[in-house]
């Protein structure tokens, strides 16, 4: 009995959706539409998908995949005017991307998760295309494909390839899980991937046991805006007084390369919560990532953001929650007002709602008293 090739779209999945078919496949860029010709279609069946792993993004374009039979309605099927013998991926530029956590979790890890199986020999098909993001990431993309990117949305071309992908894979914010993944993959397979694009030299970090004469680095991260560190002298003199040699930076926009190159020298970072943190990827094995968390109870949201895909990527994590007293809220509000005694109160507002206060408006005064063990916990890691 002959098995019916049919598309695979699974749109249940609350955050993403993801097309895969085999065979004969036709991308019509003009009409933003993807035609799967089946013999073994007894009707056409038709998906509208957003190529984007936020399905509920507004700004991102649907794609139609359609589903049809290669019999008397041939004639209304798109004609091949290119054909390629590898497979492609059809996926949208926008959404978040522009900020770069987001840049990681939405587009760049889901990228590998769905690209790397191929192995350089599978082409991207784009849409929304964002040429400043592609340079930014050229390295990355360049080494997931060795074939050239097509804007999908002004092409006139219709392509044809015996593998297409709509959307990207993905399973959890900066989290892949080995067992859904292709060839196993892993977050260790990403983080080394990403050392291997951008020829970091350190695969592991220091070990004090085997040199306990040398300093470890540690990186702080200063945020220029909000969430940041309002006492970074204060902080760098508390962690060299423990035996750390400190870095104090943060990244420049587009030198992605430069920056992973000072991560990528350290043996730990600290920072408080936000994107800039995304660049544990480029840390070396067992390093240490601090996460300084905000006021007020945001513990969960710090804990998805970083702990798990940290951790899943082979680093040690400590996290230390802020006391109001070292929140400069404390200037903006007094000390009995809802914003401190009742967090939960601006959290079921929404997300929005709460980063307006917890995420835009606060920085943090560190009590480097209180938050010295945590940097000897980090040298304990070090030493082991």
């Amino acid at each position: 009995m002959i098995q019916m090739a049919k598309p695979i779209c699974e749109l249940s999945n609350p955050r993403t959706e993801f097309c895969e078919m085999r065979g004969d496949v036709r991308i019509d860029g003009k009409s933003s539409s993807v035609v799967f010709v089946s013999p073994h279609q007894p009707r056409e069946e038709e998906w509208k998908v957003v190529p984007y792993v936020r399905k509920q993004m507004e700004n991102i374009p649907k794609v139609t995949v359609r589903a049809a039979a290669n019999g008397g309605a041939s004639a209304i099927l798109p004609q091949c005017t290119v054909n390629q013998a590898v497979p492609a991926i059809v996926f949208a530029l926008g959404g978040f991307t522009g900020n770069y956590y987001h840049d990681f979790t939405d587009v760049l890890l889901p990228l590998f998760l769905t690209a790397r199986q191929f192995d350089g020999d599978v082409q991207f098909l784009i849409t929304n295309i964002q040429p400043w993001w592609l340079l930014k990431y050229q390295p990355i993309i360049k080494r997931l494909s060795r074939y050239e990117l097509v804007d999908l949305d002004h092409s006139d071309e219709v392509l044809c390839h015996p593998h297409v992908m709509v959307g990207l894979r993905f399973h959890n914010d900066l989290i892949i899980e080995p067992a859904r993944a292709p060839n196993a993959y892993s977050m260790l397979d990403f983080t080394e991937f990403l050392r291997g694009t951008y020829s970091l030299p350190r695969d592991h970090a220091i070990s004090l046991r085997e040199h306990p004469s040398k300093k470890p680095r540690l990186l702080v991260v200063e945020r220029k805006g909000k969430r940041r560190f309002t006492n970074v002298p204060e902080i760098v003199r508390m962690a060299e007084a423990s035996g750390f040699e400190v870095v104090r930076t943060d990244a420049k926009f587009g030198d992605v390369a430069g920056f992973a190159s000072v991560v990528n020298s350290c043996d730990a970072i600290m920072g408080v919560h936000g994107a800039g943190l995304t660049n544990f990827v480029f840390l070396p094995l067992n390093a240490v990532l601090i996460q300084i968390v905000p006021c007020c109870e945001l513990e969960g949201m710090a804990s998805h953001t970083f702990r798990f895909p940290s951790s899943d990527a082979g680093l040690h994590y400590l996290e230390y929650n802020i006391t109001v007293e070292e929140s400069t809220l404390l200037d903006m509000y007094p000390r009995d007002h809802p914003v401190f005694t009742d967090p939960q109160s601006l959290h079921r507002q929404g997300f929005f709602k709460m980063g307006e206060v917890y995420l835009a408006k606060q920085n943090v005064r560190l009590d480097v008293n209180r938050f010295r063990p945590f940097l000897l916990k980090a040298m304990d890691f070090l030493r082991r």
